[in-house]
């Protein structure tokens, strides 16, 4: 059943959010498709929501100002993917502020390390692999790359045996992000133990019983001050430097997609052995065009605005879909088949088609800051699988579940008998 609501074509559903749960990433797409329409109004957790797709709805979603992220994401995601004091909570000046310590962190000189500091990483396991023998899952294993890579990038201590620890709790709240059920509450118990450690780092930091690199995440994050010149609270602290070590863990998913693309496209693989800097963002950009990252992003109307006929009030609840922006056929031609080809000549793409990590202005609104270091550590991953390393891929499931959110391949990527390349 379909109808219209307030004027705008409706799901016709007393409540969607079981459907939400059931078809994960094609929510929105496949309502979009069935009502002929970029925009549509649904009720999830019995309430009102208008779902918007397309470039430009993502242009008007994020027009800086417009839209607040409070009270935009339910509890059970936000306290494990940003939780309450972070960056993206704020708004206007305070957002700006506190966005600038993360602009900060991302030079490309910083950036550079962190990719030097994880192609370290491989190297160590690519011999342990090859020394171990038999098979590795690779998700878990970049994870434990990722984790140790960021946590040494942004001068956070690991004690003996504490890496596989940590990153276990960083994949808990990446795994449990997307439902309400078992994988969550893991997730949240995890995410608890987490915070308690980084505010510990944060408060000897700061009483000086801790000494680390003057430019390093953890004492940007321990000395910096917001927009009324105070501190950080610890808790706030531990928070935002979790904010930073976290989605670099999640890069990991990228990873293994890049990884499931040069399998089901061998082609690639000796094309990007050799190959420029250009195409392995070519790969890596059409890698995070087609595979499934973030469905959507929730916001609350700041500042009313028309699009579309149709007038967008103070406190609206707005879900901007991000998967089916990148595989609308309007902006993508054949939008469901695997071609890099797309991204060259290398040029920016289009900041509100090209949304795996959001749209916008990174400097000027929400978009995530950390994208410049996904494409980077992507295309390091990249030179190892074309290079640095030889393996098999066994028989396995790499069916992706798009109703899974996040949806990693089933298998998590089995790798056989790796060994270091010629």
């Amino acid at each position: 059943m379909t109808g219209r609501s307030n004027g705008l074509p409706s799901d016709g559903a007393w409540d969607s959010t079981l459907a939400l749960l059931r078809e994960g990433y094609d929510f929105i797409p496949r309502r979009c498709r069935r009502l002929h329409s970029d925009v549509f109004t649904t009720r999830l957790m019995l309430r009102r929501a208008v779902c918007i797709s397309g470039r430009d709805a993502v242009a008007q979603f994020y027009v800086p100002g417009r839209f607040t992220r409070r009270g935009a994401m339910p509890t059970t995601t936000l306290t494990l993917l940003q939780d309450r004091g972070s960056v993206q909570t704020l708004d206007g000046e305070a957002h700006r502020q506190r966005k600038r310590l993360f602009l900060g962190l991302m030079s490309p000189q910083s950036i550079q390390r962190l990719v030097a500091l994880a192609d370290a990483r491989w190297q160590a396991r690519i011999r342990g692999w090859e020394a171990r023998g038999g098979d590795i899952v690779l998700l878990d294993e970049v994870r434990e790359i990722l984790c140790g890579a960021a946590c040494d990038w942004a001068g956070v201590p690991l004690g003996e045996g504490e890496l596989e620890e940590r990153t276990r709790e960083f994949a808990a709240m990446i795994d449990g992000s997307g439902t309400a059920g078992p994988r969550n509450w893991r997730g949240q118990l995890l995410r608890r133990r987490s915070e308690r450690w980084i505010r510990g780092l944060v408060e000897e930091v700061r009483q000086g019983r801790l000494s680390v690199p003057a430019d390093s995440a953890l004492q940007a994050v321990a000395s910096h001050r917001d927009a009324d010149g105070s501190p950080l609270p610890a808790k706030v602290a531990a928070v935002e430097l979790i904010n930073l070590l976290r989605p670099t863990v999640a890069v990991a998913l990228y990873i293994v997609f890049a990884a499931h693309a040069l399998h089901r496209n061998p082609e690639w693989r000796e094309r990007l052995a050799g190959g420029s800097d250009a195409e392995l963002e070519a790969f890596t950009q059409e890698v995070r065009r087609l595979y499934p990252f973030f469905p959507m992003i929730g916001g609350r109307v700041l500042q009313p605005f028309e699009w579309r006929g149709h007038r967008f009030e103070e406190g609206d609840w707005v879900l901007a879909d991000l998967h089916g922006t990148n595989h609308d056929p309007r902006l993508w031609p054949d939008p469901e088949a695997f071609r890099p080809e797309r991204f060259l000549p290398p040029e920016p793409p289009d900041e509100n088609a090209l949304v795996p990590q959001g749209g916008g202005d990174v400097r000027a609104g929400h978009r995530c800051p950390g994208e410049w270091i996904t494409i980077a550590l992507v295309k390091g991953a990249l030179r190892q699988l074309c290079g640095a390393m030889r393996y098999e891929v066994p028989p396995q499931d790499l069916t992706i579940d798009l109703s899974r959110m996040p949806a990693p391949p089933q298998s998590g990527f089995i790798l056989r008998n790796v060994r270091q390349g010629a």
